[in-house]
């Protein structure tokens, strides 16, 4: 179907008009009509897009399917109207009569001038002209219908350069390709719409999103935005694609043939595909554009939030930092205890590394800023604190530093001061008197003297006045007297050293007399040798001021002991703190845990025993006692008498010493281990720190003999004494406990045998008498070998095994053989003349043990205590017989014949019991 004078204004402003709002102009149908196709609809714009509607309801039209094409005219177009020209040649008059009726109510009156082609056969042709005139008025047309019977007719009215090639014109006009070309425009269209829509929800989605406060949701949004656009982007894609064949499609003629001319529907479709594909692309670029900035926005949040809590927690770690600084406010009390605290705040730096964090974290911020991060404000200040707090941790660090090491510097001074003191004492008390009495000999020892002051050099202390300004800042109250008492320790030693220099240099002053030959007098060997009376005075005060002076230089050997006991214990008291703090503290730290092996997992208590146990008693208890003596040194003893029953804390440490050695050599090569031996920068392994309280202890005995050796004579030599023997008892108690607890075979307690007195290794042979005879064993030439040992109550014989092992490891074990209770044995001294042998029997000899010990003096030692118990155990039996006697004298008193009879016939149990009691009394009494 054609309009004449429609069709061109209809093709120049159908798309023109497309771009308005909806409702913008009025709407027309064109119906095209084939042999198979019947065309009315209604139409629609709807946002500028012309719709191409289909309607497959064929109920109301049976000759085939129903399309409808929607174009969109101006006003202008709209009064000019259409002609309208309906080909039923092929069909009935019931066709005509029907395109006619839908014609007639589909149109309001636009139409110019409706052009029938009749049928071509005679009955058909006939019936259609006389019912068209009858049913005239049913099709209620304003314009006028001519029925024409041919296209000859048809010319008549219409130029053939205006009609298609099935109606006899010469108009190039494909129906099919021009449906395909409009139905894949309006697909188009309508995608292009929706992809818009689609783009203007997300967009609108996109800038009413509110930004997270967390990492992880930050995360999640922009992860989920940017699978939502890359998803629209592919429908931008598809969209972009079917466009570019659509537009392929249409330009495929022209492709084919270079010289084709586009029609005007041809030229119409390829502006709309282009105009669309333009949309589509800047539509694209725009939100690309929105896109960026979103996701730009999205991923600078994100980095925010990360910011933000690293922040947080940096800031948390420098405020953790503040506060461990401030622990260590302490100078030490020792250099190694200055030095100590030192490497602790120096490991505690390098483990925590929180300055080069903070300082990390203000260059990212500063870089987030230069990126022109939307939240410049907040992320500004954050930089800003982190940087003044860490300048802030970083001063103190530094003013710690400074701090302990100028402490440090003052301990060595007062160290090399105390040591040159030291020195300088034990050398006036190491001046043999007797040879300063010649003039060589003084003036030896004042040039010894004066080289010594000579060689003070840094070791001396200047005036306390100087000391006080140059370490003001690290003296507090204990730090001042530690000074003062040095400084004061010097002075003393000075005056000692003037006043020994004034009496050498006296010494040295005398001229000696020369020698003249005299002729002897007569009266000269009548008179007494004896000195005059002046002399002696002379030599009298000479031999007093030689005693002084001798007191004088034990009692500096004595303050030498003392300085050497105080010094040792706070070094230990110090040894045995970084052990539990860097090994045992360990062992509970979690992030420590993946560096202990198995063996190792809740051992501690084994590995280090009561080690914690002996720290709390040295540190809160001994150290501070032994200070009170450090006037008095004499007197130490007593402290170590008072505290003599704490010291046997020692043994249960010994005691688990073996048990701790085993464990150790499992796992010595741990990680754990070397981590914490790193840590505390010790050269040596925890083992030899494990030995510490062992050679604490045996190290008291040797101070003890030191100071009881310069003692002699003084008030506290007596509690010396007596605290050198009760720690050699300890001593002694440690090892023999360390030989008990080696016995396997023992079915009894050995407690009940009283207390352990001796214990050692000794060649036995013995022999039993059966009858008349001595039976001695096979082995008598070849004695056994056996360790004894010695208790109130019983001798136990044992077989010493191999000893395996390394260090505690290689302590011996012994297999029990044979036990003598104390009540049953007696002793000889001596036996067949070896003055190393002596005898052990019971049962009126019929057991005899021949006991060789390695030395003479072991055997007396071991006959002297054995008598003792023998002894003890008399003594408890005359006190017992004594005791029983004063209570049976009463009933004595009382007994009658009778009563005497039946005791000689034995039938008083009770008197009869007493008389064998009375037969063993003199029994031991007769052998003693």
């Amino acid at each position: 179907c054609r309009g004449q004078r429609g069709k061109e204004e209809m093709q120049g402003e159908s798309w023109r008009l497309s771009a308005k709002k909806p409702g913008g102009a009025p709407h027309w149908l064109l119906h095209c009509v084939t042999e198979e196709t019947i065309i009315c609809c209604c139409s629609c714009v709807r946002y500028g897009i012309p719709a191409f509607l289909s309607s497959k309801n064929h109920r109301d039209h049976p000759n085939g399917p129903l399309f409808c094409l929607v174009v969109c005219s101006s006003l202008s177009s709209t009064g000019v109207g259409f002609i309208l020209v309906i080909d039923r040649r092929q069909d009935r008059w019931a066709a005509v009569k029907g395109t006619l009726l839908r014609i007639a109510g589909s149109f309001p009156g636009n139409l110019q001038l409706v052009l029938v082609l009749r049928p071509t056969t005679l009955l058909q042709r006939t019936l259609s002209d006389i019912l068209f005139k009858f049913n005239k008025d049913e099709f209620k047309m304003k314009v006028p219908v001519i029925m024409l019977s041919s296209i000859t007719e048809l010319h008549s009215y219409i130029d053939r350069s205006q009609l298609t090639q099935e109606l006899g014109g010469t108009q190039e006009y494909h129906h099919e390709k021009w449906i395909s070309h409009r139905t894949a425009i309006e697909g188009f269209a309508l995608m292009v719409k929706k992809t818009a829509q689609t783009l203007q929800s997300f967009g609108s989605e996109l800038a009413e999103t509110e930004l997270p406060n967390e990492i992880q949701a930050t995360t999640l949004l922009l992860s989920t935005h940017t699978s939502k656009k890359d998803k629209t982007k592919e429908d931008i894609l598809v969209a972009l694609g079917q466009g570019s064949r659509l537009l392929e499609s249409i330009n495929e003629p022209v492709v084919r043939d270079p010289d084709h001319n586009m029609n005007q529907d041809e030229l119409e479709n390829l502006a709309t595909v282009q105009r669309l594909l333009s949309q589509l692309d800047e539509t694209e670029r725009a939100f690309e554009e929105f896109w960026v900035r979103h996701q730009t926005k999205l991923e600078q949040c994100l980095q925010l939030r990360h910011f933000e809590h690293n922040y947080r927690e940096v800031r948390a770690l420098l405020d953790q930092v503040s506060e461990k600084l401030a622990t260590f406010s302490e100078v030490g009390i020792s250099p190694a205890h200055a030095d100590h605290i030192f490497c602790e705040l120096t490991t505690y730096e390098e483990r925590v590394c929180i300055l080069d964090k903070a300082l990390a974290l203000s260059r990212e911020g500063d870089e987030l800023i230069q990126n022109s991060h939307y939240a410049e404000d907040s992320i500004q200040p954050k930089c800003s604190e982190l940087r003044a707090v860490s300048e802030s941790v970083s001063s103190s660090l530094r003013d710690k530093k400074d701090h302990l090491l100028k402490a440090m510097e003052l301990h060595h001074r007062l160290e090399r001061a105390s040591k040159w003191v030291d020195d300088g004492i034990y050398l006036l008390a190491s001046q043999p008197v007797d040879k300063c009495q010649s003039h060589e000999g003084a003036e030896l020892a004042l040039q010894e003297l004066e080289r010594y002051l000579d060689n003070a050099g840094q070791n001396q202390l200047t005036d306390l006045s100087t000391i006080w300004g140059e370490y003001d800042m690290v003296l507090n109250q204990q730090f001042r007297d530690q000074v003062e008492k040095v400084f004061q320790k010097q002075s003393s030693m000075q005056e000692m050293f003037d006043k020994r220099r004034v009496s050498l240099k006296k010494l040295a002053a005398k001229q000696t007399r020369p020698v003249q030959p005299v002729a002897p007098r007569p009266e000269a060997f009548i008179k007494s040798p004896l000195s005059s009376p002046g002399q002696s005075s002379h030599n009298s005060n000479s031999r007093h001021a030689s005693l002084s002076e001798e007191e004088e230089n034990l009692a500096v050997l004595r303050r030498h002991v003392m300085n050497e006991l105080l010094e040792t214990e706070r070094a230990y008291v110090e040894e045995l703190l970084c052990v539990l703090q860097g090994y045992a503290s360990e062992m509970d730290n979690p992030a420590m845990s993946p560096l202990i092996p198995a063996p190792l997992q809740n051992k501690k208590e084994i590995l280090f025993g009561n080690m914690p146990e002996i720290y709390h008693f040295h540190k809160r208890t001994f150290l501070r006692e032994l200070e009170q003596y450090t006037d008095c040194p004499e007197l130490v003893g007593r402290c170590f008498l008072e505290r003599m029953t704490d010291l046997q804390i020692y043994e249960k440490y010994c005691h688990n010493k073996p048990r701790s050695e085993s464990l150790w050599r499992q796992c010595s090569d741990c990680a754990f281990f070397q981590e914490c031996q790193k840590k505390l920068e010790h050269k040596l392994g925890l083992d030899s720190y494990l030995l510490k309280p062992v050679q604490r202890i045996t190290k008291y005995q040797l101070l003890l003999k030191e100071m009881l050796k310069y003692s002699k004579g003084c008030e506290g030599a007596d509690d010396l004494q007596e605290a050198l023997t009760s720690i050699l008892g300890i001593l002694k108690a440690v090892n023999d406990s360390m030989h008990l607890i080696a016995i396997t075979g023992y079915e009894g307690n050995m407690s009940e045998l009283g207390k352990l007195l001796m214990q050692g290794s000794f060649s036995v042979w013995t022999e039993h008498k059966k009858g008349h005879a001595k039976v001695k064993d096979l082995a008598r030439f070849k004695p056994m070998q056996r360790h004894l040992f010695l208790h109130e109550k019983a001798l136990l014989f044992c077989k010493r095994r191999e000893e395996n092992g390394e260090g505690y490891e290689k302590a011996p074990s012994y297999s029990f053989k044979q036990s003598l209770s104390m009540s049953a044995v007696g002793i000889t001294e001596n036996a067949k003349g070896d003055n190393k042998k002596f005898e052990i029997w019971c049962n009126s000899r019929e057991e005899v043990y021949i006991v060789q010990a390695p030395t003479a003096e072991v055997k007396t030692t071991w006959v002297n205590e054995i008598r003792k118990v023998l002894t003890t155990q008399l003594q408890a039996c005359r006190g017992m017989f004594t005791l029983q006697k004063l209570q049976l004298l009463p009933s004595l008193r009382r007994v009658n014949t009778s009563q005497i009879r039946k005791l000689h016939e034995g039938e008083n149990l009770f008197l009869s019991e007493k008389l064998l009691f009375f037969l063993l009394f003199f029994f031991f009494f007769f052998f003693f």
